[in-house]
């Protein structure tokens, strides 16, 4: 039998499924023997040649040099890590092979445009919540297998993680904060820019937060609609409808009830920040990350080390509404001169970070910038001073221990998820052939791959 240089499969699905880079919904991989040529160690931050990986189930069990199989029958050497000699079996032969990809900021339920203010008060929840599955297979087939959804609406992004895991809707695996948030008036008030009647006064079960009692119910009612952790707005916002997008907009004793709360109920905390002064206080009260971070000095650099803070830079975020902010009419005009400003300084701000030692995890802020565009931000860390392999380390390991996952996310392992992607050329080489990602599994599930 001769194998393709891409993929090949042996009786589970009709090959012309694959060549089309297309897998019918509930497919199941049963075992799989992934014949790498190179393997990409991000645990030891070097490149491995002729490595198979053996798959059963969803887990890895084993991986090992490849060159010991039979290319008649490539599972012959690997049957006695596979029992079950009935099981479907693939085998494919992939380049260059690396853990599936993790962004740590994602909203799957929207998308920026120049309409995108109007679409609040024009889509119900239902149509959140298929615009989020749209953008889930997007995120998947462009390599990232794992999400953190940082902040949504109508808890769409919950429901879509929901039915990926019972195998009824295609998409990354999906960490959920649910409803981001807020103080009354703060970058997640759901109310901001409507007119006065409309308004109202919003409370802890929208999100918005006045005082510490309304701070520990806040993180309880997400609790209860089942997300996975806590997202706040520590500062003002870039793309929300009011003036400023640094000032600090939650007190001390606030951010330490959420944290407090939150770690009761065993979530961690996300804030998002562009602030000097409310990063301070959100890193000094223990959230786990800072988002965006676009104002950070070396002060609260110094901070997050001494706290283990993790960053997630959005850098791509940062470029996109920098350029957008240079057309008439896309923004309102009161987040225009926000925009403006905040591409070059998140540049700037991450390669500050990079070079004093801050941990930093892999995050877009998609839905700002296009969904499935997401490996574009490995370009721009790159040009920013990182090197390529910390980069892919930063969407691999470092997001794994942001979201206390290590045991099963992150590299590939015997006993981790079976979450792996593949390239046709080096990136290490070149960062933004990750761009271009020709083959993913997720769970031991075949999502896509493309022949030569």
């Amino acid at each position: 039998m001769k194998f393709s240089r891409l993929s090949v499969l042996i009786g589970l699905l009709p090959l012309s499924l694959f060549s089309l880079g297309l897998v019918p919904l509930g497919a199941y991989a049963g075992q799989s023997v992934l014949d790498c040529d190179f393997l990409i160690d991000v645990e030891q931050g070097w490149v491995l040649e002729n490595q198979a990986i053996v798959v059963d189930d969803t887990r890895i069990v084993a991986v090992t040099d490849s060159r010991a199989g039979d290319s008649r029958n490539p599972f012959d050497a690997y049957q006695d890590l596979l029992p079950g000699a009935d099981n479907e079996q693939q085998y494919f032969q992939l380049r260059y092979c690396l853990p599936g990809l993790i962004d740590m900021h994602v909203h799957l339920d929207g998308q920026l445009a120049r309409n995108a203010y109007i679409k609040r008060f024009q889509q119900n929840p239902t149509d959140y919540a298929l615009i989020a599955a749209d953008h889930a297979r997007k995120t998947l087939l462009a390599g990232f297998t794992t999400v953190r959804n940082p902040g949504d609406a109508y808890n769409s992004t919950i429901a879509l993680r929901n039915a990926i895991d019972k195998g009824i809707a295609i998409g990354p695996r999906i960490y959920s904060a649910g409803k981001s948030l807020a103080t009354t008036g703060g970058h997640a008030d759901p109310t901001n820019g409507y007119r006065s009647d409309l308004m109202g006064d919003p409370g802890p079960h929208r999100g918005v937060v006045n005082g510490v009692a309304d701070a520990r119910k806040a993180v309880r009612q997400r609790y209860k609609e089942g997300a996975d952790f806590i997202k706040i707005t520590a500062t003002g916002g870039v793309l929300s409808l009011a003036k400023s997008g640094q000032n600090p907009q939650f007190a001390m004793d606030e951010l330490e009830a959420i944290v407090t709360t939150a770690a009761e109920y065993g979530m961690h905390v996300a804030a998002h920040a562009h602030g000097t002064e409310g990063m301070r206080r959100a890193v000094q009260a223990g959230v786990r990350s800072i988002e965006h971070g676009s104002y950070m000095d070396d002060s609260v650099m110094r901070l997050m080390k001494q706290k283990g803070t993790f960053y997630v830079p959005t850098i791509l975020a940062g470029v996109f509404v920098g350029e957008k902010a240079q057309e008439e009419g896309y923004f309102p005009d009161v987040v225009r001169p926000k925009a403006a400003a905040i591409g070059p300084v998140i540049k700037d701000t991450f390669a500050r970070a990079y070079k004093a030692g801050v941990k930093i995890a892999f995050g877009t802020d998609s839905g700002v910038s296009a969904h499935g565009d997401n490996a574009e931000e490995f370009v721009h860390m790159v040009n920013a001073g990182m090197k390529p392999m910390e980069a892919i380390q930063a969407a691999t390991l470092a997001a794994a221990e942001l979201l206390n996952e290590t045991g099963t996310l992150g590299s590939i392992s015997p006993g981790k998820q079976a979450d792996i992607v593949a390239v046709a050329d080096n990136p290490l080489e070149d960062i933004s052939e990750l761009q271009n990602i020709r083959f993913v599994m997720k769970a031991g599930t075949v999502y896509k791959t493309e022949l030569d």
